[in-house]
């Protein structure tokens, strides 16, 4: 260590999980071997935040089962959370503001465990009113929220009526993006052929996967409609779960089919056929 200080970290996951996989875990033990191998960070909290029903992508099946299989499978888990506030929200919510949202909390609580000391208060508040707003909107001396991605979500960003622009922007220049990446994926040229995440990129970090693993949610559901095992591809908890609640069928990965996804809706004005 060179005396810098160590910047806490919470991973933010947000994404279907439908259902969550290992490979969804993975990835934040690899987001956090990379984060503090740098010797920069320590990483504090990890949260898994299902998308809201609201969302309408085409066999996703009801938030509360979801929510509940991300919980099952984080039970042993020290450090990776589930928090149902994004599924629980009537309409969808833009993934911006979900990292808001959070961010905000984690202020909150930093808050008040520091409202005991007004001396150190005070040094914040000091800290806080003589930081620039055209650098990172951290606080130096308060925790630090990431988005935990794959790289398709990376490459998302490049679908036109997607995303915001400006949530683009303010996602990775505000807070930062930590990017594991897949066989087959290269976020560096994605980053490369984008001057939005070229601006920022010293606030993505890519993670490279060496141990590959093609584990998708996609297949896992493909699996289970057709009788077949998906152990050791989830957790134990959760294969009993969908098992007993008789999850993911071919009547349950039509849902949505003739609906036009959230952000699509949102952002072009169009509507479900």
């Amino acid at each position: 260590m060179d005396g810098r200080e160590v910047t806490k970290v919470v991973l933010l996951a947000c994404g279907s999980f439908n259902p969550i996989t290992n490979m969804h875990l993975r990835m934040f033990e690899l987001a956090r071997d990379h984060l503090q191998d740098t010797g920069q960070y320590k990483v504090v909290k990890g949260i898994i935040s299902p998308v809201g029903d609201g969302y309408k992508k085409k066999g996703l099946i009801e938030a509360c089962h979801r929510v509940e299989m991300a919980r099952l499978a984080t039970e042993d888990s020290g450090w990776i959370t589930v928090d149902p506030w994004e599924s629980l929200q009537p309409e969808w919510v833009e993934t911006a503001k979900v990292v808001r949202h959070h961010y905000d909390r984690l202020l909150a609580a930093e808050q008040n465990e520091d409202d005991v000391d007004t001396v150190k208060y005070a040094k914040k508040r000091r800290l806080e009113e003589n930081h620039s707003e055209d650098s990172s909107h951290h606080r130096r001396d308060g925790p630090q929220l990431m988005l935990l991605c794959g790289a398709d979500v990376l490459e998302s960003f490049g679908i036109p009526d997607m995303w915001k622009q400006e949530d683009i922007a303010e996602i990775v220049g505000r807070y930062g993006l930590v990017c594991i990446t897949r066989s087959g994926n290269d976020p560096h040229k994605f980053i490369h052929q984008s001057d939005m995440l070229w601006k920022h990129r010293k606030t993505i970090h890519v993670v490279h996967e060496w141990v590959t693993n093609e584990i998708s949610a996609t297949h896992v559901r493909r699996a289970l409609r057709r009788g077949r095992s998906v152990r050791y591809l989830l957790p134990d908890d959760v294969v009993r779960y969908i098992q007993e609640h008789k999850l993911y069928s071919a009547e349950s990965e039509r849902k949505n089919a003739d609906v036009i996804l959230a952000p699509l809706q949102r952002y072009t004005g169009a509507s479900s056929s």
